[in-house]
């Protein structure tokens, strides 16, 4: 349904930030996933995998490493490679949903977040209870403003400290985002009056049209009409700044892609030299850059109004 694409030629620059997926385990379902993650999804990257990483994390055009998943805290390793990548002076980003600080045997884990300067990268998809609940399960809400002001504590989000956290919106329906930057204002003013909460910024991010949030999507006979308002609403001037241009998605078994969607779809990352089964090991001697990114109909979903990538709104 997505394959068949006149979406414009995208060419990659120079590799400066890893994407990687430490497995699909996750303690929460959400309809939005792209991955459909969940509690019985038992991939998680093994440790030559890990070891792989490193390795290539010694290259000086890297500077930052992006760990999600699932819950990228409930690989075993995930801790070894957050210390690894910090002694080689990385940036480290955790894509937290918040409510692993208090699930157990995850106990420190926000004091190990600290620790490492690791900035925060939070899913909250809404600041009212009703609406995170229904999109992430009951409870989901109140655990998530629980960690939210545990990382307070630890200094996240405080003037001055250093430690960065970041929320991140989701819309809960086939529709676009919002204004990034009244949103983040609204977000703000909401969550510091009720609960005396901060955070550095809001990215919005809008939801592609591929795996969970896809087949609902099908079953709900919206899909067309999702794809066509991507289409419509394309905006040229995002294609400069989309992420497949300067990262990669290293998926839980190693493999690399242009991005996390490209890895959910199966479109591989294609090397005229080493074909479209690029490992991660393989990337320490190859270059990537001036390579065509593989595009289909969902990078639409990232052109769209103001564009959309893990760090935000593009505009």
């Amino acid at each position: 349904m997505l394959q068949r694409s006149d979406f414009p030629s995208v060419k990659r620059y120079p590799l400066e930030i890893l994407q990687v997926n430490l497995g699909y385990l996750c303690n929460q379902t959400c309809q939005h996933c792209h991955v459909n993650a969940g509690p019985r999804r038992k991939e998680l990257m093994d440790e030559a995998t890990i070891d792989a990483l490193i390795m290539l994390l010694e290259r000086d055009t890297i500077h930052t490493v992006d760990l999600t998943g699932g819950a990228p805290e409930m690989n075993p390793l995930f801790r070894r490679l957050v210390t690894a990548a910090r002694a080689l002076d990385k940036k480290v980003i955790d894509r937290c949903n918040l409510t692993i600080l208090s699930e157990p045997g995850h106990e420190g884990l926000a004091d190990f977040l600290a620790d490492n300067q690791v900035e925060i990268v939070a899913s909250l998809p809404c600041y009212l209870e009703e609406n995170v609940d229904g999109q992430r399960g009951k409870g989901v809400y109140r655990r998530s403003i629980d960690g939210l002001l545990e990382l307070n504590r630890k200094g996240y989000g405080q003037a001055d400290s250093g430690l960065l956290i970041n929320l991140v919106y989701n819309p809960t329906g086939p529709y676009l985002p919002p204004s990034q930057p009244q949103l983040e204002a609204d977000y703000k003013q909401q969550l510091q009056d009720k609960y005396g909460i901060k955070f550095n910024q809001l990215f919005t991010i809008t939801n592609m049209p591929i795996a969970r949030f896809g087949s609902m999507l099908v079953s709900q006979g919206k899909f067309d009409e999702y794809m066509s308002l991507l289409k419509d609403s394309m905006n040229l001037a995002n294609l400069d700044g989309v992420m497949c241009r300067n990262q990669v998605s290293v998926d839980w078994q190693g493999y690399v892609y242009d991005c996390d969607f490209n890895q959910m779809l199966n479109l591989n990352l294609n090397h005229p030299q080493r074909g479209d089964r690029l490992h991660v090991s393989d990337l320490v001697h190859t270059d990537l850059a001036a390579l065509d990114v593989i595009v289909a109909d969902h990078c639409y979903g990232c052109t769209a109004g103001q564009g959309s990538s893990c760090g935000g709104a593009l505009d």
